[in-house]
């Protein structure tokens, strides 16, 4: 079992690499295609094109920093760094974006004609390769896997959208559609980046995790016997995906460890149902007095 695990691992980390390459290399083409065509739109796919390659690249970091585990500088191993690259990523994109928005603005008031022929070659391209990339990833079994081949589906309908646009420039003299674009493409890549950065910053100020309820855990924890009450309940999560709980259970007055031992056995499987990856739970009796963290 351990041989198979392993094996899927490095089947992911591998997937993850081709993908990476993949944008990677079709990004610089694209930076230079942009400046080549004077399209924004292009350039703004770009951008967009190496924030991805970033997002790859970070997870293939991670997935194989991942197999480090816990050491005695960071206890809970090195999950929360992901969410440091995400931050990073995120950045980047934000000041990418109003570069291009700084430039496709006064565009729609003093249009620059693109080399609408030219679009449409880079376009084309852009659909085979991030189609290529995300193929690389369909049918992956992490989350991280299906994140980004999601996130490449949408690059894919971003060159669709520029090869219409091309392909209308091509014969119409609308110059000012290349702009319109990539305004679009920027305030969508915004809009993504605003939701991703907010996850992101609930995960380092330790915010619950949106799937989890502390209400619903504090009733089942509750209906196991024994159990009179729980409080001082703290959940937090280490990268959106790996949770963790710390919390107090009230007990009835007990004869023996082993009555606490079935009690944290119970506790912990409910906790599980519940996404909770990782639980310390503190046991008191009635009329104990409390010293909340």
């Amino acid at each position: 079992m351990a041989h198979d695990h392993h094996h899927s691992h490095d089947h992911s980390t591998g997937k993850i690499r081709i993908a990476f390459f993949i944008n990677l290399g079709f990004s610089i083409i694209e930076l230079i295609g942009g400046l080549y065509t004077n399209s924004v739109a292009i350039l703004s796919d770009a951008l967009h094109d190496l924030g991805d390659s970033m997002s790859l690249g970070v997870s293939w970091y991670f997935q194989k920093v991942a197999r480090k585990g816990r050491n005695k500088e960071f206890s809970y191993g090195y999950r929360r760094f992901s969410v440091l690259g995400a931050v990073i990523n995120s950045l980047v994109l934000v000041v990418g974006s109003i570069l291009i928005l700084t430039e496709a603005i006064p565009r729609l008031f003093d249009p620059a004609t693109p080399d609408a022929q030219g679009m449409i070659y880079l376009a084309i391209g852009g659909i085979i390769a991030n189609g290529l990339a995300a193929y690389k990833l369909h049918g992956g079994h992490s989350l991280n896997e299906r994140a980004v081949y999601l996130h490449l589906l949408e690059d894919v309908l971003g060159w669709v959208a520029t090869l219409i646009a091309a392909i209308i420039m091509l014969y119409k003299d609308w110059p000012m559609v290349d702009a319109l674009l990539a305004i679009f493409i920027s305030v969508f890549i915004l809009f993504n980046v605003y939701k991703n950065l907010s996850k992101a910053l609930k995960i380092i100020l330790q915010g619950t995790p949106e799937e989890v309820n502390p209400k619903r855990i504090d009733e089942l924890l509750r209906e196991i016997p024994k159990v009179k009450s729980t409080h001082d309940c703290h959940i937090w999560s280490m990268d959106g995906q790996y949770h963790i709980l710390s919390i107090h259970l009230v007990v009835e007055k007990y004869n023996n460890l082993a009555e606490l031992s079935a009690i944290k056995s119970q506790a912990k499987e409910l906790l599980r149902n519940e996404h909770i990856d990782h639980a310390t739970i503190e046991f008191e009796t009635e009329d104990e007095k409390c010293d909340p963290c």
